[in-house]
């Protein structure tokens, strides 16, 4: 008597399983509400940003024909070669570069020595220290103005530093000042990010007799790679499009930066907005390249601590 043989189903070959169908999730009232609000978020923040362009777009005969609230009847890209070459801007560009590299170079270096000190060392002056950095950024730069001119008109410089021999009207001028102004939010930063380093790191480097040194240039500067990124690119566009102080610190119109250069496209009794929409759209796209270029490390550095394992 043999025994019964389970029956299989019946499975034809080659054939694909049938595909789960997803269900989707019921539109809830609360759910429209936020991307409704999203959208307008959105909205608002990308018209003067459209609005700009199509003003840069458009001839002044046009607007001035047909008002900028208008629909345009010629678009052309001569605004933009007027701006390139009226305005001098790869001069100013260079300009700009001599100041913001240094600035965000020293700025993150500086502010990466206090962070490790304050971070990974306990002292009786530790907390005070990093609340004094913090509480720099809550002084108005307006209020140091005149103080500032008067030192800065003081402070000798050599020539091959500056030509006009003085602080005043010089990039370290002005490069000393945003370091100083930019070194809280980055020590504030920076060493927040170091605390979570675990501290096992530099007491095992510091058993292997590991320097200060060692420990801060070849274990902790790596681990805070992607803070250091996010930062960067903060302070490059944060330093680049600096308006108030090079303006305040540098008269001399050769040796001022984009940002302040614009004003060249200014006529003294009359102004093309279409001239100046399409020379601030020139002077934005270094900022772009250098967000396309550190975009990994600042969306990396901004989502630390967003997930667990």
């Amino acid at each position: 008597m043999t025994a019964p043989t389970a029956q299989l189903p019946d499975v034809t070959v080659g054939r694909p399983a049938p595909a789960v169908r997803q269900q989707r999730r019921p539109l809830r009232p609360g759910r429209i509400v936020l991307h409704t609000f999203l959208i307008l978020t959105c909205l608002v923040w990308l018209i003067p940003l459209l609005w700009t362009i199509y003003t840069s777009l458009r001839p002044y005969s046009d607007t001035a024909q047909y008002g900028y609230v208008s629909i345009a009847h010629k678009l052309n890209f001569g605004n933009y070669v007027s701006a390139w070459q009226g305005a001098d801007l790869p001069k100013y560009f260079w300009n700009t570069i001599i100041v913001t590299v240094p600035a965000v170079v020293f700025t993150l270096l500086l502010s990466s020595f206090l962070a490790f000190v304050v971070s990974r060392y306990s002292w009786w002056f530790n907390l005070s220290l990093l609340m004094l950095f913090t509480a720099g950024n809550l002084l108005p730069q307006q209020v140091i103005i005149t103080p500032l001119y008067k030192l800065y008109q003081l402070i000798p410089l050599p020539t091959w530093m500056a030509e006009s021999g003085q602080m005043y009207n010089s990039y370290w001028g002005i490069i000393l000042i945003h370091v100083a102004f930019q070194m809280g939010f980055c020590t504030f930063v920076l060493s927040n990010y170091m605390k979570t380093v675990p501290h096992e790191l530099t007491e095992a480097a510091m058993v292997d007799g590991a320097s200060v040194w060692r420990q801060f240039w070849q274990i902790i500067m790596p681990l805070t790679r992607p803070a250091l990124g996010a930062l960067a690119t903060l302070q490059f566009i944060w330093v680049y499009n600096d308006f108030f102080w090079a303006v305040v610190l540098m008269p001399t119109g050769e040796t001022r930066t984009i940002t302040a250069a614009l004003s060249n496209l200014k006529g003294l009794y009359f102004t093309d907005n279409n001239l100046i929409a399409a020379g601030a759209l020139i002077a934005a796209v270094p900022t772009l390249i250098v967000y396309l270029v550190l975009q990994r490390q600042f969306i990396n550095g901004l989502t630390l601590g967003s997930t667990k394992n």
